[in-house]
């Protein structure tokens, strides 16, 4: 586990920065795909977690949130348009993507229904966090920004990685795994105009520059 900033802190994984996870305060953000419960409770070990909370309810961020929550006794909160997903048996389902990888998926990388306790709402708190919702990749995703010091849990809006080959890079969300990619794009305007000091990102490694963040997302496709 590697401290990002105060009270912000980032999960190893391997492959290295593919599919991240954070603990901001003592809250648990996203929790990886079922594959992940063994090396995320070994990390947190020892750390006062009291709440988990997901930007999104893929099957690369709630995989392991049922095992991890019913393991430590704490809540799970999400934002408001993904409690259904969240709460609904099968409720998790790419309706662009074909058959065979929603199967494989639902096999190796989804976790079970959880009951939500929390519906995050945008202007809510966590942990010292402001929520913000910027839905197009999920309906109901949100990113969580601190101001005071310019932190940014920016979930999958945008990735610092191509998402199909792993390369290093900012990327948008493949549109086969966005619901809405325009609004996705406008969500990701958003952010980059908080100019974030510290962008954390559900794929790739931390980004500590806001201009570089900022041209990437100017040159967008309109919408």
């Amino acid at each position: 586990m590697k401290q990002l900033a105060e009270d912000v802190h980032m999960l190893s994984g391997w492959p290295k920065n593919a599919i991240n996870v954070y603990v901001i305060g003592d809250v648990l953000i996203d929790a990886a795909t079922r594959q992940g419960e063994k090396r995320i409770m070994k990390q947190i070990a020892g750390k006062t977690v009291t709440a988990h909370a997901l930007t999104h309810a893929h099957p690369d961020h709630q995989g392991s949130s049922h095992a991890i929550c019913e393991q430590l006794g704490i809540p799970l909160w999400c934002g408001q348009d993904e409690v259904p997903a969240m709460e609904t048996p099968g409720a998790i389902v790419n309706p662009k993507a074909p058959v065979w990888l929603n199967k494989l998926q639902a096999r190796y990388w989804t976790g079970p229904p959880h009951p939500v306790a929390r519906a995050l709402k945008e202007g809510d708190e966590v942990a010292g966090f402001t929520v913000l919702e910027t839905p197009g990749h999920s309906r109901g995703h949100v990113s969580f920004w601190r101001e005071s010091d310019r932190v940014l849990i920016i979930g999958d809006v945008l990735g610092n990685i191509n998402f199909i080959t792993g390369i290093p890079g900012l990327n948008t969300p493949p549109d086969l795994f966005t619901p809405d990619p325009a609004r996705n794009r406008a969500s990701a305007r958003r952010l980059a105009e908080l100019k974030p000091a510290l962008a954390c990102f559900g794929h790739g490694a931390p980004l500590r520059d806001p201009d570089k963040l900022a041209k990437f997302v100017a040159g967008l496709a309109a919408d």
